[in-house]
């Protein structure tokens, strides 16, 4: 699977406009801040959908009594900064969450973005061979306990009936979407100035728990 990561990581690259003078990057912080957009309008939409229906969504191992004060951007970027988790690695784990989203029928919302984001990166990392850290690694960086970080990982596998792969034209397509996000339009996504493309990961975690959880 190693070989499929690097095209992923290739055509993304292309796609995207995120090589520099032909050179690969792990992590761009303009992926990173169009998707953290992509995910904070979808929330927005669905709860305010949700509170004009007075409608409840349907609760799930992966939410929260109430939403974490860590934001998506800022949530995505410290699992970033720690796995070395690449463009590609965070685009499927995109694609992993959207599929999971359209098979339980629920609602993507501030209440289960965080534990469906620490998710979907671990599995699509140990998918792609992308750093493969363990699970208490990943429920240290996540701020979840190893108990629960392995229950959800079951979880997702189960609900996405172990459907990890992903071919090139669906990653293609959702690469195309994103590039949508990049080219401006009413969808247009500022891009974070001031942040350098990330090459490594950090050897050490700092402590972070999701204590709203």
């Amino acid at each position: 699977m190693a070989n499929n990561s690097m095209d992923f990581q290739v055509e993304t690259d292309s796609l995207l406009g995120l090589s520099e003078s032909g050179k690969l990057i792990s992590s761009s912080p303009q992926v990173l801040s169009i998707l953290s957009s992509v995910f904070e309008r979808s929330i927005q939409k669905n709860e305010k959908l949700l509170k004009r229906l007075k409608k409840k969504d349907n609760v799930t191992i992966f939410h929260s009594s109430r939403a974490p004060t860590m934001g998506i951007g800022q949530y995505i970027d410290r699992i970033l900064k720690y796995t070395c988790c690449g463009t590609a690695c965070l685009i499927v784990a995109y694609i992993y969450i959207e599929r999971y989203l359209q098979k339980m029928d629920v609602y993507l919302t501030s209440l289960n973005v965080h534990r469906l984001l620490i998710t979907s990166i671990m599995v699509a990392a140990k998918f792609t061979d992308a750093g493969c850290y363990n699970n208490t690694f990943y429920a240290k960086v996540g701020g979840v306990s190893t108990k629960e970080m392995n229950s959800l990982e079951i979880e997702f596998l189960f609900n996405l009936d172990f459907r990890l792969h992903v071919t090139a034209d669906v990653f293609s397509t959702h690469c195309l979407q994103l590039q949508k996000e990049v080219l401006g339009g009413e969808n247009q996504v500022e891009r974070r100035p001031g942040n350098k493309a990330r090459t490594k990961c950090l050897p050490q975690i700092t402590g972070y728990t999701c204590s709203a959880i």
